[in-house]
């Protein structure tokens, strides 16, 4: 794959970032893309490893064949590369920006910390794919008569949409928001995804023949039953929303929010929206002039300090409760599973200060209003340690520790009650279907995606809404040439 000695005579090298000083002046995206040429030369560090870890389980959950178009892209075949690409991925733009890809850490030559820079090949390949007009409406070539619903725009919803689409059936969207794409449009920031991605995606499928119902908050607008009486199958993708209680004293003061509704808020400003969401209302939150706090170390953390520096903070704090990872990992002991080892996200070198092993004690105030947060140093077992208590300065602090499961409005409050799903066991009440046909315990409905699996990545939704258009799509016609 690639070229042979490739790994050897040519560094790795990836997408570079405009200076933080210019980039927080902004809400666009700030990597600086790489030539065609200079793409080709990293496609070709992608050595014949035997076994490539890196589309396996282990690596891509979609199983992006990615030694694959890696030659295609080092021998010039862009068109061969986009076409490959699509096989698994439908939405490799999305994937070749936001993913944190495991399939770097399950790369051969990451065993020297010089891994192909697979997702800078990736991104490239889809943009290219644009460029040329590749990426068009690819509309069926007769139709089922077969009618599907699937609830939730995001990842999920959008990849089970366009395969079944594709199929040949008269596939409906349903989104309460007024425009498609779910947390990846409204929860993720624009300089970490640009919008229109997302539109010329949804133009696609339109030209495909998928139908997007916007505005409509299934559960509330349109019930289940009524979608479930009106089509052949119903798909629901809703997420994971609702956000994991902190119970943290204090949490109640005014300046102390959950992530989404800020994160949410901003995704609107620069999309030209109104403030105001179906699913997160909140009075304006801006962090300019103000000390922040931030209460978690993922992914939703970074997005948070990123806004609030865009946004003109004064200072962000981060804190994690989790000790400082080491900088460097042990290979023989991880390798090629995701090692946990000291990261640091674009967001936080924009100047974060981070806090490890500190836990969150209280969040304090006068009048009503945030003024500091009272953290202290804890143990192994996250215990507090007597004596290391402390106070910071803050005028604004986001709880951003993950999602406990589907919101409990809508669509879940029908399911629960009327309808009676099963949920899984744990607290999070995430809708009980198996990985192999998404079949929930109602007949017809299925269920892909976070709302089924808990918390996850847009690769891991993609993976779900897919394999999921295949089981309705044999359901629906008694055999199935989507791919598994």
């Amino acid at each position: 794959m690639g070229k042979v000695t490739g790994f050897l005579e040519i560094d790795r090298q990836v997408h570079k970032y405009q200076p933080a000083s210019d980039r927080i002046r902004h809400f666009r995206e700030f990597t600086l893309p790489m030539s065609d040429k200079e793409v080709e030369k990293q496609a070709a560090r992608c050595m014949d490893c035997g076994i490539p870890y890196c589309h396996g389980p282990t690596g891509c959950p979609i199983h992006n064949q990615i030694p694959d178009w890696n030659d295609l892209v080092y021998n010039g075949d862009w068109d061969g590369a986009i076409r490959n690409l699509h096989s698994t991925n439908n939405f490799p733009e999305f994937t070749g920006r936001i993913c944190p890809a495991p399939c770097e850490e399950a790369c051969t030559l990451n065993l020297e910390d010089i891994p192909v820079a697979i997702k800078t090949v990736e991104q490239a390949i889809a943009d290219k794919a644009y460029e040329t007009g590749h990426i068009r409406p690819y509309p069926p070539e007769r139709k089922t008569g077969k009618r599907v619903a699937i609830i939730g725009s995001g990842p999920a919803g959008m990849a089970a949409a366009q395969q079944l689409g594709r199929a040949g059936h008269d596939v409906h969207v349903y989104e309460r928001e007024s425009r498609p794409g779910g947390l990846m449009r409204y929860g993720i920031p624009d300089f970490k995804i640009e919008k229109h991605y997302i539109d010329r995606r949804i133009e696609q499928m339109q030209g495909e023949g998928v139908t997007f119902h916007c505005g409509v908050n299934v559960g509330i607008d349109k019930k289940v039953s009524e979608l479930l009486a009106e089509h052949d199958a119903v798909l629901y993708c809703g997420g994971s929303e609702t956000p994991r209680p902190a119970n943290i004293p204090g949490d109640d003061l005014s300046g102390v929010y959950d992530a989404m509704p800020y994160l949410v808020q901003q995704n609107r400003r620069v999309g030209g929206e109104p403030i105001q969401s179906v699913a997160w209302p909140s009075h304006p939150i801006i962090a300019s002039g103000q000390h922040v706090v931030v209460v978690g170390g993922g992914d939703t953390a970074s997005d948070c300090i990123g806004t609030a520096f865009r946004q003109g903070a004064v200072r962000v704090t981060q804190l994690d409760i989790r000790p400082q990872p080491p900088e460097k990992e042990d290979k023989l002991a991880v390798w090629p599973y995701w090692a946990t080892k000291m990261r640091t996200s674009s967001s936080q070198a924009e100047g974060a200060e981070r806090e490890f092993q500190v836990a969150t004690l209280e969040f304090i105030g006068e009048d009503g209003q945030l003024t500091g947060v009272r953290c202290c140093e804890v143990d192994e077992k996250r215990k507090p340690i007597a004596g290391t208590e402390f106070v910071i300065r803050a005028d604004l602090a986001f709880i951003a520790i993950g999602f406990a499961g589907p919101a409990a409005e809508s669509v879940m409050k029908e399911l629960d009650g009327e309808i009676k799903v099963v949920t899984d066991s744990r607290r999070s009440k995430n809708v009980e279907a198996n990985d192999r046909d998404y079949r929930t315990s109602v007949d017809r409905l299925y269920a892909a995606g976070d709302v089924r699996r808990g918390q996850s990545l847009v690769v891991w939704a993609i993976r779900e809404g897919r394999q999921a258009a295949r089981s309705i799509d044999e359901a629906l016609m008694g055999s199935t040439v989507l791919p598994r």
